[in-house]
């Protein structure tokens, strides 16, 4: 069997890659391995289990809490609410686990499992292995140790989940939003309710889109992978800035008045200003990944702040942050993490962070998002090729040598090789699209040639 949990959790087709039967199973193991690791040591444990709109998710929630509660632990159920809420309630009910069942900004058919540690952080690779291993070994015929009795787990729904994380993205706003006019494309997902709901409590005057989850309509042509919408919809209604999340909210991309992207390195650029200003940037560092647009990089040099740079994913991101204390991180995607108040990207805490900041100032979000120009960048995926040899390869060498030498101080180039599949990506950012792409061309024909 290979390895169950990716980055993100355990993901895949729902009912077909991830069953009832799957759900049940970890859920199941996932109480096991904790009460050994001593998680659950001297009292009775206790699970927050949410999810997003998705149809299938209404089962998969059930075979969760089924496990849960066979397993001896007592379950509150938070019902639809963003991943970054299930983290956020998971620290602040004092709960031992927490469990979230969300396929992000994939497609509906789509489903995932995802498990939070006390205190609403990620699982540690160790438990998540440890995990794995011990529902293979009872999926195979060894029977489980069950409780009886009074020893079961309790189910019951949590309504005040919802007010507990609104009341808390409020509490955390360094001022009020009020005259501020905000679309905001809720992706038809786990935000629908809370977006809207935080937005309006903090003043702004808001239009929503996609925001009317049926089940089926998650990431249908609209929310952060999708952004055509809001962007016509902020011309359309003269609003001053737009606000795009993904199915499970843990994303947050902008449009600004004239309708013009403004990416996740721009909003990370304008909140460590903010948090500069504030006195709560340590380190004078942002942590961002190796993807982070150069401009960025720039910008932050010229402000005199620090972009420490990590390998792709917001996991990595987080590491960097927590073991370096850093206060604010995230990715060109819209995974933005203000670990001061989350333990994990939260889209709408990152938007309303960010319009925060235009009521302060009275600035446009496309004069603040100026601090940075963001760069041309070409990717190229090259497939079938051997991808072990990047590193090692002279001809790829001297053609990245010279390419660098080409680009100068206002360009770089990233050879990536795929985790996944037998390819490697060619990434080249130059002042000049033209130039960005040729050089791109030209590096594809060798990675071809050299590795194929």
């Amino acid at each position: 069997m290979g390895r169950l949990f990716g980055t993100d959790g355990v993901r895949g087709v729902a009912n077909a890659d991830l069953t009832a039967e799957l759900a049940l199973g970890l859920s199941v193991a996932a109480a096991h391995v904790l009460a050994e690791a001593g998680t659950f040591a001297g009292h009775r444990p206790t699970a927050v289990v949410g999810r997003d709109p998705r149809a299938s998710g209404e089962f998969l929630e059930a075979a969760v809490v089924a496990g849960l509660a066979s397993a001896g632990v007592d379950v509150l159920r938070v019902g639809v609410l963003p991943t970054p809420a299930v983290a956020y309630l998971t620290g602040a009910l004092g709960a031992d686990l927490g469990v979230m069942l969300s396929a992000s900004h994939n497609a509906m058919p789509d489903n995932g499992v995802k498990f939070f540690a006390r205190g609403g952080h990620k699982l540690a690779d160790e438990l998540e292995d440890r995990i794995e291993r011990v529902y293979e070994q009872h999926r195979t015929g060894e029977p489980w140790e069950r409780p009886t009795g009074a020893g079961v787990g309790r189910v019951r729904t949590y309504e005040e989940g919802f007010d507990k994380y609104v009341a808390h993205l409020i509490g955390v706003l360094p001022n009020r939003l009020d005259g501020l006019k905000v679309v905001l494309d809720e992706a038809h997902g786990a935000a629908a309710r809370v977006s809207p709901e935080a937005f309006t409590r903090a003043g702004a005057e808001i239009v929503t889109i996609g925001a009317e989850p049926d089940g089926l309509n998650i990431n249908d042509g609209c929310g952060s992978t999708h952004l055509d919408l809001l962007k016509a919809a902020v011309v359309e209604h003269g609003a001053d800035l737009g606000i795009a999340h993904d199915g499970d909210a843990d994303r947050c991309l902008a449009v600004d008045a004239q309708g013009n992207e403004v990416d996740g390195d721009q909003i990370l650029a304008v909140l460590a200003l903010a948090m500069r200003e504030a006195g709560t940037l340590r380190g004078n560092a942002v942590v961002g990944t190796v993807m982070s647009n150069l401009g960025f990089k720039i910008a932050m040099e010229r402000e005199g702040l620090q972009l420490v740079q990590t390998g792709v994913g917001d996991r990595y991101v987080l590491e960097s942050m927590k073991e370096h204390g850093y206060a604010l991180g995230g990715e060109q995607s819209g995974h933005v993490i203000i670990l001061d108040h989350a333990t994990t990207g939260d889209g709408t805490l990152t938007g309303l962070m960010l319009a925060a900041r235009l009521a302060a100032t009275g600035r446009t979000l496309a004069d603040l998002a100026g601090v940075m120009e963001r760069l041309p960048q070409v990717l190229v995926n090259v497939p079938d090729v051997d991808k072990s040899r990047v590193s090692t390869s002279a001809e790829l060498t001297s053609a990245v040598t010279e390419a660098e030498r080409e680009l100068g101080t206002t360009g770089r180039v990233l050879l990536r090789p795929s985790g996944t599949e037998p390819l490697v990506r060619v990434m080249v950012e130059a002042a000049d699209i033209d130039q960005a792409r040729s050089v791109a061309g030209r590096l594809a024909d060798v990675v071809k040639s050299a590795l194929g």
